[in-house]
């Protein structure tokens, strides 16, 4: 579950326990105990690499049914069924990552119910095609409930021997998660027109556990570790984007011989994506995230910053289908599935990443300004995904230039 960090004055964890690190995987079990959230040298571990890459087999799974869903003329129920199945997947996932970076002692016990909650988002992954298709979500709801199971033991376990303060925390966790699991139950019993408001229900009830369970003590997390997991999933989702988009250029040219129509969304997805992960890497975010609120605004947003992305790749899918004559829909609704979570990638990741770094007016309205003639760029026809790209590109270009220019500046200043 994701927790909100400490003060800089605090350091919980950081002076009553021993910072944890890589092992051999043949650690005994020991007390799941808070590492050092200024411990030096805190990178991802090769668990959790894999736990992203299998998380990604779920996000591609819901790309792939949203591509059906909007390409058969069906946007709405399409969206909507993407967002809760995504939110399903983003939430296990950010949870044990924030979980992870304060306990994660990597013994035999830590790494068996890790690999338990990856068996979980797996059985998630199998279902998404029958929730889109005939709105039966028991699979889904069988996979996230294994998933969140499975943390609530990890909670209960860093319970164990925990001082008082973190004692209570650790198990608000755990009871919170648990009650949680009851509510999403009923999403099996509810008619199709009363779930998507059990899901909204549920999904700020599941928000509210971690400001409850934080409420008196605040979990040790590190803040370069936790920027550099949130960068590692971003680059994964964006590179699923990139091979979804591949072999549909691929099969659109086999299959068609359409290379003439194909070459500018090929084009223009490239540089969207190309565009998207400078945007985001352009800045050291963890030097923002000190704060208990920069860390739930930070950590919530990027729900909006992984949908956008994956649903980027799927946008492509759905341009080069309309394209080959697959899609029916039309220019406009195929472009407007690229552009517009284009645009919102681009807002978000501004509004959580670049305006904390950027100076004077030029530089923050680069992101902003950009969104708006991307979402322009949906009224060009057939070059709207190549149109898109070159704004992006613009603006990516411009960053670069003001950046410098406001560097020369400073140096002449000094």
């Amino acid at each position: 579950m994701m927790s909100s960090p400490p003060s800089p004055a605090e350091s919980p964890g950081a002076s009553d326990s021993a910072p944890g690190g890589p092992s051999d995987g043949h650690r005994p079990l020991r007390r799941l105990t808070a590492r050092a959230r200024h411990e030096s040298h805190r990178v991802a571990s090769p668990l959790e690499l894999f736990f992203d890459l299998c998380f990604v087999v779920a996000v591609a799974q819901a790309g792939a049914q949203l591509v059906h869903a909007v390409a058969e003329g069906h946007p709405g129920q399409g969206i909507l069924n993407y967002a809760m199945v995504f939110f399903a997947i983003w939430w296990a996932w950010m949870n044990f990552t924030w979980f992870a970076s304060a306990y994660d002692n990597d013994d035999v016990l830590y790494r068996i119910v890790t690999l338990v909650q990856i068996a979980g988002v797996l059985v998630l992954a199998a279902g998404i095609s029958r929730a889109f298709q005939d709105h039966d979500f028991l699979v889904i709801v069988l996979g996230y409930v294994i998933m969140r199971v499975a943390m609530s033991a990890q909670w209960l376990r860093a319970a164990r021997g925990a001082r008082p303060k973190e004692r209570a925390m650790a198990r608000r966790y755990a009871g919170g998660v648990l009650l949680c699991q009851i509510g999403w139950l009923g999403l099996l019993f509810v008619p199709d027109a009363g779930r998507p408001w059990l899901f909204l229900v549920m999904a700020v009830l599941e928000m509210c556990v971690p400001v409850f369970a934080e409420k008196n003590h605040q979990s040790a997390w590190h803040p370069h570790h936790i920027s550099e997991r949130y960068g590692l999933f971003t680059i994964i989702v964006l590179g699923e984007t990139v091979a979804a988009a591949t072999v549909a250029v691929k099969s659109g040219i086999d299959e068609h011989d359409a290379l003439g129509e194909l070459l500018p969304i090929a084009v223009g997805g490239l540089l969207i994506v190309f565009s998207a992960w400078w945007i985001y890497f352009v800045v050291p975010i963890h030097a923002h995230l000190r704060t208990s609120r920069q860390a739930f605004v930070w950590g919530y947003g990027h729900y909006l910053v992984f949908a956008s992305a994956a649903a980027i790749g799927a946008g492509l899918e759905v341009a080069v289908e309309q394209a080959v004559g697959k899609a029916h829909i039309s220019t406009l609704s195929a472009s407007a599935a690229v552009t517009l979570p284009s645009a919102l990638y681009l807002i978000t990741v501004w509004a959580l990443h670049a305006r904390h770094f950027k100076v004077g007016i030029a530089q923050q309205l680069v992101l902003p300004t950009a969104a708006l003639l991307v979402i322009c760029c949906t009224f060009v026809g057939g070059m709207a995904v190549l149109a898109a790209g070159l704004v992006l590109a613009v603006a990516v270009a411009t960053g670069v230039v003001l950046t410098a220019r406001a560097g020369e500046r400073r140096t002449l200043a000094a």
